[in-house]
Parts: C-alpha cells; structure tokens; sequence
C-alpha cells in the first residue's frame, strides 16, 4: 500500500534569516572596504570614504545606507557634512573577527614606495577600533601576560596585580556596563591575540592622551614615540627589539 502521510519539513532556525542579511551586508568589497577604514575608531565623512574605497560619492551613499540601516554604521550630520563610525565596539570585533579568519592578503610586490612605508606601518603598530594591535599591540599582551598582570589560560582576564598596575599607571578603567574588563581579538597581522575589552581601550586611550603613541596621516597605523618606548620600558619591561 502507498503511504498517504506527509513530509514534514524540519522548523527552520529564526535566526538564520537575519544571519544571512548580516552576511550579505559585509559581503560587498566597498562596503567591507569601509567598515576595516572605520577600524580605527573615528567618524569619517562619506566624502572621506568615497575616496579611500575609489568609488563614485553616490555609489558610496548607497553602501552607506544599508549599512546604517543593518546596524552596523551609526550616522550624525554636522552642516552638510555626513559622519559615520561603527555603530559599537560589538560591530568592531565582528569585523576585525572575520578579517583575521579570512587570513593574510596574499604577498605581492608594494606598487609603491608609499604603499611599502603604509603596510608597514600598519604592521608595526595600530588601531583597532579602541585598542592596539599590530605588532605593538602583542608586545603589551605579552608583557602583561609575562608579568602575571594578565592571564590567558583561561580567556583574558585581569589579575588583581594587573587591576593595581593600572591603577598605579594612572590609566583608569571603566568598569561600568557589560563590557568585558578584558577580551581577546585576534590580531590578522600577527596571527595571535592582543588585549582587547575595556581595558585594551583603557591603555589605548592613554597611549595616546599621554604621547607614547601618535596617528600616522589618516591611517589606523600608530607610531610609538620615543616617550612612548621609555614608558612601556619603565611599566612593562618591554624591549626595543619586541616593539619592531
């Protein structure tokens, strides 16, 4: 005899509709082009990004608005200027997440001088939305880590001698909300986890506040100064050698 009964289709995941939109907001060059400029933590105009992304000013506001609209863009006008930033430090590490599992650009030949000296810069030092990353970044986590400052055997976590080594520094930490104190995010030059959370903001914030590190031109890329050596020298023991 023929069945009669019918397949039932399994329910389908609530969340996989809005997983694929997310997906396919990032999934457009332009648009990821944008939201790794936006990595260091500063409001662009759409001007600005226009140009850094090598499209058309109206191509560039289509891109736009359906980032702000997805929630990944926060948007404010000053006059006739329009400024976007990454909406939050969650959107951030979503980014920098996927860039370090999308592994190393493939090498080739710098086209130029300038193209060669930027690389390198970024390799050296730089912003991650609110924290340092690059190579300057791991030599902080490693110095923390070796000084029993901060653990990663279990997740990144503050010690008490760290939560004093902060206080001693005169880097205040925002504990506030639910922001972690400390995260890892993995650094997509270096291939390992540098400090991030509310602490890697903390030091980043003071870094450059106090003039240990300074912005290269409109870049993420950040350049340790010679006050900046002494003190990371002084406080953390790193060396000349680690900093690259």
């Amino acid at each position: 005899m023929r069945s009669t009964g019918t397949v039932r289709t399994p329910p389908r995941d609530a969340q996989a509709p809005g997983l694929a939109a997310l997906a396919g907001l990032i999934a457009d060059e332009t648009r990821a082009t944008c939201l790794l400029a936006l990595l260091d933590g500063r409001a662009w105009t759409a001007g600005e990004l226009a140009r850094h992304a090598g499209v058309a000013a109206s191509t560039l506001s289509e891109h736009l608005g359906r980032l702000v609209a997805g929630g990944l863009l926060a948007e404010e006008r000053q006059g006739r200027h329009r400024y976007v930033r990454l909406a939050d430090e969650r959107v951030a590490q979503l980014v920098e997440d996927l860039a370090a599992q999308a592994g190393p650009v493939p090498a080739r030949a710098p086209r130029t001088l300038r193209e060669a000296s930027a690389g390198s810069a970024m390799a050296r030092g730089r912003t991650c939305y609110d924290h340092l990353a690059g190579r300057l970044g791991i030599a902080v986590t490693d110095a923390l880590t070796a000084r029993g400052l901060l653990r990663q055997d279990t997740g990144f976590a503050l010690t008490d001698a760290g939560l004093r080594w902060f206080e001693d520094a005169g880097i205040g930490l925002d504990r506030r909300g639910r922001r972690p104190l400390a995260r890892a995010c993995l650094d997509w030059t270096e291939r390992r986890p540098h400090l991030a959370g509310a602490a890697g903001a903390a030091l980043c914030r003071h870094a450059l506040d106090a003039g240990w590190c300074v912005r290269v031109g409109t870049t993420r890329a950040v350049r340790l100064t010679p006050a900046g050596r002494q003190a990371l020298s002084a406080l953390l023991g790193v060396g000349t050698a680690a900093l690259g």
